[in-house]
């Protein structure tokens, strides 16, 4: 493993690329911690205090502990993929853009130009309620979180909060073209990380007051590594279809005879489910919070992680964005034909039509199978880990997305280290991610 870290930086490549990616989320920390102007942050802290284990909570460790010190990432990245979630299901609906994104990469780009567009107005819209809601929070002593309330300050609070996450979204992109592993991810994935220091810190002071015992921590811990190991097991799990290829004449030389396999992973769509899930849930129940009205406070309490309302909606949307993900990333039909156009078919099943359809039974399976996956994952461990009042939201969420987002990044860095004849992260062993 040493020896494999210290490959990374023998190719001058590989190497810029790993540092770029290192030197862009230390900026993104460090914008973590400049905070937006005209708030009283011990005020803003104490209303915090009160919300750990709500959405607040879950939105905060997403951002990485930016929307608790109301900071210019306070929105973070999750503007950016709610206008994504949009512009995915309007390609299904939309003709226009539907055959924008069949126009190759010119359609692309005009789809991810309205995205970047769709992320400011999305930002300008959270950034108004959340300055409107501030205004009319107070602290424990009754003090104002804005001392000076107005059009002044929500001005300057949705230019500043907008800009930050347009900065964000930047940032992603060229972690994306420039460093390795996916930028958007990987900054949801600091996010988490960063609160893992705070996290075990509170554990280890309530450990030495005696408000939780040395045996839960140790039962915390141990379920944590086991979901680990399970979500690992499953990441790496695949359904293997057999694709033989017929012998074929051309010239004086002789193709096909060869027998080879299709791939089809249990959990395809990877972590996007339970960020988009996340994003939808958050969006409007974060602007819940700061809207001081009897039913919309009620409705956002019952969106509290742990809370069967929240649950039950927070499953339904992973398993529907886990069909829909899928979907859009693999067309059964356009698989059928390439496999028929080069001469191949699988054992048993006619080319063409029956085999798309045969691809389409075995796909819905394999998702539905994946679905559950990501729900018991996601769900399971943050009720138990609710039911032992820990003063931080890591659950199987957070999990998911730290372990998923490390899996991609090392299978990256692991596959610039194979083609210059390196060795891999392990002897005999190779990383693969969910691509």
């Amino acid at each position: 493993m040493i020896e494999a870290f210290q490959n990374i930086f023998r190719i001058p490549e590989l190497k810029k690329r790993v540092l770029f990616s290192l030197g862009m989320l230390a900026v993104y920390r460090i914008g973590c911690h400049i905070p937006t102007p005209g708030i009283d942050s011990t005020a803003l802290a104490h209303f915090f205090a009160q919300a750990r284990g709500t959405l607040l909570g879950l939105f905060d460790m997403f951002s990485g502990g930016a929307l608790e010190k109301l900071t210019v990432f306070a929105l973070g990245i999750m503007p950016y993929i709610s206008s994504s979630i949009i512009f995915q299901l309007l390609t299904v609906v939309v003709p226009a853009i539907e055959k924008l994104s069949k126009e190759g990469e010119s359609g692309r780009k005009k789809i991810v130009q309205y995205t970047r567009y769709g992320t400011i107005v999305l930002s300008v819209v959270q950034a108004l309620g959340i300055s409107i809601g501030l205004e009319s929070m107070r602290g424990p002593a009754g003090e104002l979180v804005v001392p000076s309330p107005g059009w002044g300050f929500r001005i300057m609070t949705v230019i500043t909060l907008t800009a930050g996450t347009a900065f964000i979204m930047w940032l992603g992109e060229q972690m994306s073209e420039k460093g390795i592993g996916n930028g958007i991810s990987l900054i949801i994935f600091a996010g988490i990380v960063a609160r893992i220091p705070v996290a075990l810190g509170n554990s280890l002071r309530l450990l030495k007051t005696g408000q939780i015992s040395l045996f839960v921590i140790l039962f915390i811990l141990i379920f944590m590594f086991a979901v680990i190991a399970a979500i690992v097991f499953v990441e790496r799990g695949q359904r293997r279809l057999p694709i033989h290829y017929a012998k074929r004449v051309v010239g004086l030389k002789t193709y096909g005879g060869q027998t080879s396999h299709l791939p089809l992973k249990v959990n395809m769509a990877g972590v996007i489910p339970p960020i988009f899930a996340s994003s939808i849930i958050m969006f409007p129940a974060t602007i819940a919070n700061f809207i001081n009205v009897p039913w919309v406070q009620n409705a956002a309490k019952s969106l509290t992680p742990g809370n069967l309302a929240y649950d039950v909606f927070y499953v339904a949307f992973i398993v529907f964005f886990c069909y829909f993900y899928t979907a859009v990333s693999f067309n059964p039909v356009d698989v059928a034909e390439n496999v028929k156009k080069h001469g191949g078919y699988i054992p048993g099943i006619r080319p063409g039509k029956e085999t798309s359809d045969y691809l389409d039974r075995v796909l819905t399976k394999l998702t539905f199978a994946g679905a559950i996956y990501i729900s018991v994952v996601c769900v399971l461990p943050s009720i138990l880990i609710g039911k032992f009042n820990l003063p931080f939201y890591f659950g199987g969420t957070a999990l998911l997305i730290a372990v998923g987002v490390g899996m991609d990044t090392a299978a990256q860095i692991e596959s610039h280290l194979i083609t210059r004849s390196y060795e891999g992260f392990m002897k005999g062993v190779r990383v693969r991610g969910r691509k």
